[in-house]
């Protein structure tokens, strides 16, 4: 416990320093000297990123066929599949309905007098979503090939012909499937221990990506769009608030053992923007928590597809308020089909750079509301980033703490792996 306290102090402390790098480089040199420290600065975080990029896809794949294969009995895949299910589909909804009512509420878009973004300043992300449709959404899920899903990461295609072949295995008999679920075993384990490693260079990627990011803005996002991202820190708090307390009526006192147990997680999730990044160290603390090891490597592959409440809500919210900038009324029915089909087009995102912001330039496309705009946002995306990837993190623990619960498999003391 001591060795994990030091390295969440040291992500605090990388935290303040690159923070503090960043914003001498701002004010003392000139854009273009802050724009050459950034990009050679946030490589240590890339560096990080990546080391734990390279181990999502075996671990993914080693932990989710054991989970699956070990549980033998059919039925209880799919009671448990059921119940996540249900969690994902209940969790997103909320999601998006606490975004929706807050932009609607707070009205940033009306309040504050924006500049009309120059048309080259997001057509990068314009162009990345010409042509979304329906058949590129089945092709990002179903795998042509295992090996292209490894190596270009497709952890959605990855977790399909996991599910498959766990449930073949689980099939097959103990005589068979005995040798090949304990070579799955030892990877995974092998994987987990690699984490261990990896997560001490934590603090060097934090400090590099913060410092990278305020060198390049300073602190003009928070001045600038003060109101727009109070009001989606509101709405992100109500979110928070919602999550805890169903998952304080599902656990108990147990949520704050949960909190604690993923504080490092959530300050990783919350340094690096990316949830992706501490996929395995929630694995592993998931498991000590007194999560069933088989539903862990169950549920949270699967909610990295279809449970990311915190970029859920930030997409309706930053799609209407596109809609608010640009004078585009939308009605209340209109507002309810955005919802239904940002809840279809964000499944399987997972592992898609800027993929919530793909989506909304998509929604935007598809309503009538000037798909440029998401230029608006760009400049604070960053910020508005680390808090949608700390609440992805939570609502996955929260999910894979639950159906562990309802099904009688979470160990009420815990335990270290």
């Amino acid at each position: 416990m001591k060795g994990k306290n030091k390295l969440f102090i040291a992500i605090l402390i990388a935290l303040v320093l690159g923070a503090v790098l960043g914003l001498i480089i701002y004010t003392q040199y000139d854009k273009e000297s802050a724009e050459n420290f950034s990009k050679k600065i946030e490589l240590l975080g890339t560096v990080f990123i990546r080391l734990v990029q390279m181990i999502i896809a075996p671990l993914v794949f080693s932990t989710l066929v054991v989970g699956i294969a070990k549980m033998s009995d059919i039925k209880m895949i799919g009671r448990v599949g059921t119940k996540a299910m249900l969690w994902f589909i209940t969790a997103s909804l909320v999601s998006l309905m606490i975004g929706l009512v807050f932009v609607n509420w707070l009205e940033p878009g009306r309040v504050v007098n924006f500049p009309i973004p120059a048309a080259d300043s997001a057509s990068e992300l314009v162009k990345s979503s010409d042509g979304f449709s329906l058949k590129d959404f089945v092709e990002h899920v179903i795998p042509k090939s295992l090996f292209e899903a490894f190596a270009k990461n497709e952890i959605l295609q990855i977790v399909v012909f996991s599910i498959m072949f766990g449930i073949a295995l689980a099939n097959m008999g103990e005589n068979y499937t005995k040798p090949i679920l304990k070579i799955f075993d030892i990877v995974a384990h092998a994987v987990l221990k690699m984490v261990g490693y990896i997560m001490w260079l934590a603090p060097i990627g934090v400090f590099g990506a913060i410092a990278a990011v305020v060198a390049r803005y300073g602190l003009d996002p928070f001045r600038m769009y003060w109101y727009y991202f109070l009001s989606f820190l509101i709405a992100l708090g109500v979110l928070w608030l919602v999550l805890c307390i169903v998952g304080y009526l599902i656990l108990g006192n147990r949520l704050f053992e949960l909190l604690r147990r993923i504080k490092e997680p959530l300050l990783i999730a919350f340094s690096t923007t990316s949830s992706e990044a501490v996929f395995p160290k929630l694995i592993e603390e998931l498991e000590r928590f007194g999560c069933n090891n088989k539903i862990v490597s169950f549920i949270l592959p699967l909610g990295y597809s279809f449970n990311l409440d915190g970029s859920m809500m930030y997409m309706t919210f930053a799609s209407i308020f596109i809609a608010q900038i640009y004078g585009v009324e939308m009605s209340v029915g209109q507002q309810i089909i955005m919802l239904l089909v940002l809840m279809l087009t964000s499944k399987g995102i997972a592992g898609v750079p800027r993929a919530s912001l793909v989506i909304i330039v998509a929604t935007c496309s598809m309503f009538g509301i000037p798909a440029i705009g998401i230029a608006l946002i760009l400049p604070i995306d960053h910020f508005c980033d680390m808090g949608r990837s700390m609440t992805n993190v939570l609502g996955n623990a929260l999910a894979t703490s639950a159906v562990s619960k309802w099904e009688g498999e979470l160990d009420k003391h815990g335990g270290e792996l």
